[in-house]
């Protein structure tokens, strides 16, 4: 369970638990607020809570969305369906050899693309530990100072790469973090998600097909892709 926390100042404005395919940001406005994830931390081994510090605000809330479908699904997947949420966390590495990247393996939906380094949390484990452990796992590389930079949701409905059909929400808690002594990067955790690893500057950046939510989390650390 992921428990959504809004505060204006020191007070407490809202609470509520994040429903499956739901967005943070989207339900907080629904609620007449809008602000900038400060902190993600657990409650328990099973829990999360993402805490926002928040402004009143009036924007209009965002018009409900059909729920994304992959084109190859049919009728007999669908009555099968899964519901499956899965929390990550990633991060923006920086260091004086640039900014830190991976390439996803065919073990994922999206081999080839390029990705900021991370993943899944394990049981019980905080956001910034799994960033730290994911970042030397597929890189080899050791990374201090982790803070949350925001909070990215995507919500669909596809076939995993072991062949289920799952009604998938994804809640990606991207991180900025500093590398003091960068090395080659050496994919440690061979035969996962990653098949490599690189660094490079934020300039080059805009020549790697990068995944999905990796420009707008970019552009939050205030690194802008063409």
């Amino acid at each position: 369970m992921i428990d959504i926390v809004a505060l204006h100042g020191e007070r407490e404005v809202a609470r509520f638990d994040l429903a499956h395919g739901a967005d943070p940001a989207v339900e907080l406005v629904r609620r007449g607020w809008a602000g900038t994830a400060v902190s993600a931390t657990r409650r328990s081994p099973d829990d999360l809570t993402i805490r926002y510090a928040v402004e009143p605000t009036t924007v209009a809330s965002a018009d409900p969305r059909d729920v994304p479908l992959d084109a190859d699904l049919e009728t007999e997947d669908l009555a099968n369906l899964v519901a499956y949420q899965r929390i990550a966390a990633y991060a923006v590495v920086r260091s004086s050899h640039g900014v830190l990247v991976t390439e996803l393996s065919t073990r994922t939906n999206a081999a080839g693309l390029w990705n900021l380094p991370g993943g899944g949390l394990d049981p019980g484990e905080e956001p910034a530990d799994a960033v730290v452990r994911e970042v030397h796992e597929e890189t080899g590389q050791h990374v201090v100072g982790v803070e949350l930079l925001t909070v990215l949701t995507r919500h669909w409905v596809g076939r995993a790469p072991s062949g289920r059909v799952e009604d998938f929400h994804a809640v990606r808690l991207f991180h900025t973090a500093h590398c003091p002594q960068p090395t080659d990067p050496v994919v440690l955790d061979v035969g996962g998600s990653t098949s490599a690893a690189r660094w490079v500057s934020e300039a080059d950046l805009a020549g790697l097909p990068l995944a999905s939510s990796v420009p707008e989390a970019l552009a939050v650390a205030g690194v802008t892709v063409p």
